[in-house]
């Protein structure tokens, strides 16, 4: 069959998918589009709110306070030799009563054991981990400072995987309230002061609460604290400044206003203690594992009939280091896209059933609607738009409508997540870096989101495949004052 043959044929292909399809993946578009620009109007009025509860609060008051729940903090590390004692550091001199931290060296291959041995002088102890969750690791062996002071604790076991290693740590962790924090991150200074506010104000009902997750590349960090936030100098970090802005800040803030929050950032994630043991910790088959813990708290919690809460705090903010490269940020994005469709497969059940509430009849359809499908309607909409004009069987008014709500539309909800956390929170101060986050929002949407919407569709024919599990590795750069500039 020759090119004339093939040619007419694909024509008649794609006149008939055009004719079936195209308003559906407009009015898809215009839908999902809209829904963001909901949340943002519902961040705000949460925004709002917690601002003046937490002004009301009195944070010195806390930092007092004898009655405010103590706090573990769980840092699962693997090979984090680059910027694990900034990381430390900065979590030992969080602002808080009653916090320590207890950290699991999950069988690394660099000198992570050896850089925290040196800067915190650790001896080993005598100490038998308990195991009210089942573990596949062998603990190997506990350290401390050789002071005594210091509220720090490093469990080192074999290799299993960073589920397993958290869940190591719940075991070890004597605090009321458990914090999962990633070793390449940086807490500000009243963060937990911020994200323990609905505990404080709700303790029997609330179960979990999650807080802001934001790029510090770039940025400036001394002794473990970062100083100064900056728009990174790199284009690829750049755009996921704002991607996370308005994923984290504004998705999240809206789904917590609505009593509907499913998904907790594993970067930094609040969750009682107790109920987490009542779960069984982590799923460590799972490579969604943030999404899959929450999902299996509603569930049990909805199925027991008891009355509870899970809050986003939009204020306490977690800086991490985000990928730099196309091959890190490929791995990681195929990654979350698998263990999206897997959980939201796991968990099929809660679909549309009023037994779990408005997780099951509102968040759990969206998120298989404008979450999981949104890669494949995104890619298959704009390869049809680029065939239908490359054959002369789409006029251009439509394609020009497409592109204008697909991508414009995306293009102004950014910007008014951007107004609204300019209006809030205001981390980035300098007037280069608001010019950098205009641009990068355009470039989101030239490039980025296409590629990055391939790499997620490659993570889910990963898994109808049944292809193994592969977290991937994030190469570190450290976080620390080479950052300045």
């Amino acid at each position: 069959m020759d090119a004339d043959e093939i040619v007419p044929g694909l024509r008649e292909v794609v006149i008939d998918v055009l004719a079936t399809m195209q308003w559906p993946v407009l009015i898809y578009f215009v839908l999902i589009n809209t829904s963001y620009l909901v949340f943002v109007a519902l961040a705000a009025w949460d925004f709002v709110h917690h601002l003046r509860r937490v002004e009301q609060a009195g944070r010195g008051e806390r930092v007092a306070s004898e009655f405010v729940p103590s706090v573990t903090l769980v840092v699962p590390m693997y090979n984090e030799a680059a910027g694990i004692v900034q990381s430390v550091q900065s979590l030992l001199s969080l602002r808080y009563p009653h916090h320590d931290v207890v950290c699991v060296d999950d069988g690394s291959k660099d000198d992570t054991f050896a850089v925290l041995a040196e800067a915190f002088d650790l001896v080993e102890v005598d100490r038998e981990i308990p195991r009210e969750l089942p573990v596949r690791a062998e603990v190997l062996s506990v350290h401390v400072p050789r002071n005594g002071r210091t509220p720090l604790t490093i469990i080192r076991k074999t290799n299993s995987g960073r589920s397993d290693a958290v869940n190591v740590g719940i075991n070890a962790a004597a605090g009321e309230l458990l914090v999962f924090v990633d070793a390449d991150s940086i807490l500000d200074p009243d963060a937990l002061l911020t994200v323990t506010v609905p505990f404080a104000d709700d303790p029997t009902r609330m179960v979990a609460a999650g807080g802001v997750i934001r790029a510090a590349n770039g940025s400036r960090v001394v002794a473990g604290r970062l100083v100064e936030p900056r728009m990174p100098r790199e284009l690829l970090p750049r755009i996921q400044v704002v991607e996370y802005l308005r994923a984290f800040l504004i998705g999240r803030a809206g789904w917590s206003r609505l009593g509907a929050l499913v998904l907790i950032s594993g970067a930094f994630g609040v969750f009682r203690r107790d109920v987490l043991v009542e779960v069984g910790g982590l799923d460590t088959t799972s490579i969604g594992e943030d999404f899959e813990v929450l999902m299996r708290v509603h569930q049990h919690l909805r199925r027991e009939g008891r009355d509870y809460r899970v809050q986003f705090v939009g204020e306490p903010v977690c800086w991490t280091e985000v990928p730099s490269t196309t091959k890190v940020l490929r791995k990681q994005r195929a990654r979350w896209h698998r263990g999206l469709w897997e959980t939201l497969w796991k968990y099929k059940h809660m679909m549309l059933n009023p037994r779990y509430g408005k997780v099951g009849m509102l968040a759990v359809p969206y998120y298989w609607l404008f979450e999981l499908l949104a890669p494949l309607l995104e890619f298959g909409g704009l390869l049809l738009v680029i065939l239908g004009l490359a054959l002369d069987v789409i006029n251009v008014p439509f394609a020009l409508l497409f592109m204008l709500v697909a991508y414009g539309y995306a293009i102004l909800v950014t910007l008014a997540a951007m107004t609204l956390e300019e209006m809030t929170f205001r981390k980035y101060t300098r007037w280069r870096d608001l010019g950098v986050m205009l641009l990068a929002a355009v470039a989101e949407n030239i490039g980025y989101r296409q590629i990055t919407a391939w790499w997620r569709l490659q993570g889910w024919w990963a898994s109808l495949r049944g292809r193994e599990q592969v977290w991937g590795t994030m190469t570190r750069v450290g976080l620390g004052e080479k950052s300045k500039t």
